[in-house]
């Protein structure tokens, strides 16, 4: 696949070129670079990075780095089997727990939650990061869900991260699925108040907490392309109209015309006087 010729493969993180030192300098420049691709595409154009990510385990398969943005590109797109595989040969090469939550979210992908919860209380947990253990508590919650088990995924989301005041990067995010499971619970003035919550902490955008608060308040969005297109439909019917009103006075000012023309042509018309023989008979 073509890659632009703006993409040197330099864009990647040291980690991963670090990694890329163990092949041949063409080999690394091209697996980088198809890298940088994967990255590039995979929130606008996921299908695109899955096929860049192909070409770059077709290259160097027993790179790590590569083995894991392949499980992200086949995760982007649903492909939850294939994501797993490639997660599993991450971690076994490296030995990392970090890929742990994204690994129990593609056995729930698969069907499988029961799984998902295994792996949430597996000791694995207690080595990730601080945003590592709210993912894996976030994915946690959603096994429930699929489940049914509706109040158990609220507890599940309870936590100190979820009470903070402090913003982090997982904040709108742990917000948004506490509000969301209120609102599949029935509980809606709560709901709504975590919403509320979830859209002050969500500085980029991450989630749609804006909108759903908005459908809680009953403000409804009117799609300006379909209004601009109301209007200009009022404004042919309009014109339209016009037109016809135009065409009915020109009719009516087309007969007043002709009968004018008549009338005077009857008043103009020449009056023939008899003449002295016709008027009196000779005798």
């Amino acid at each position: 696949m073509p890659i632009p010729d703006d993409v040197t493969g330099e864009e990647i993180d040291a980690d991963v070129r670090q990694e890329l030192l163990s092949l041949p300098k063409g080999l690394a420049e091209d697996v980088s670079r198809n890298l940088v691709m994967v990255a590039r595409l995979i929130d606008e154009d996921p299908e695109g990075a899955y096929a860049y990510s192909r070409i770059a385990l077709r290259l160097a398969s027993r790179v790590a780095a590569v083995r894991e943005a392949a499980g992200f590109a086949a995760y982007a797109n649903q492909k939850y089997s294939e994501a797993l595989a490639e997660f599993r040969a991450a971690r076994r090469m490296t030995g990392n727990v970090d890929l742990w939550p994204v690994m129990a979210d593609c056995e729930r992908g698969l069907g499988r939650p029961e799984k998902a919860l295994d792996m949430a209380g597996a000791p694995e947990v207690h080595k990730l990061d601080k945003a590592g253990q709210v993912e894996m508590r976030l994915v946690a919650a959603g096994a429930r869900r699929d489940m049914g088990q509706l109040d158990a995924a609220i507890v599940t989301l309870q936590s100190p991260e979820l009470a903070s005041n402090s913003v982090q990067p997982w904040t709108a995010r742990l917000r948004y699925a506490y509000a969301d499971a209120l609102l599949a619970a029935g509980r809606e003035d709560e709901a709504r108040e975590w919403f509320a919550k979830a859209v002050e902490s969500d500085k980029d955008g991450s989630t749609d907490a804006s909108d759903r608060l908005a459908e809680l308040d009953g403000v409804e969005f009117v799609d300006a392309l379909v209004e601009d297109e109301d209007e200009v439909e009022v404004e042919v019917a309009t014109e339209a109209e016009a037109e016809d009103e135009i065409d009915a006075e020109d009719e009516i000012e087309t007969e007043d015309d002709d009968d004018f023309d008549i009338v005077e042509a009857e008043q103009t018309k020449p009056v023939v006087e008899a003449d002295d023989d016709d008027e009196a008979p000779r005798g």
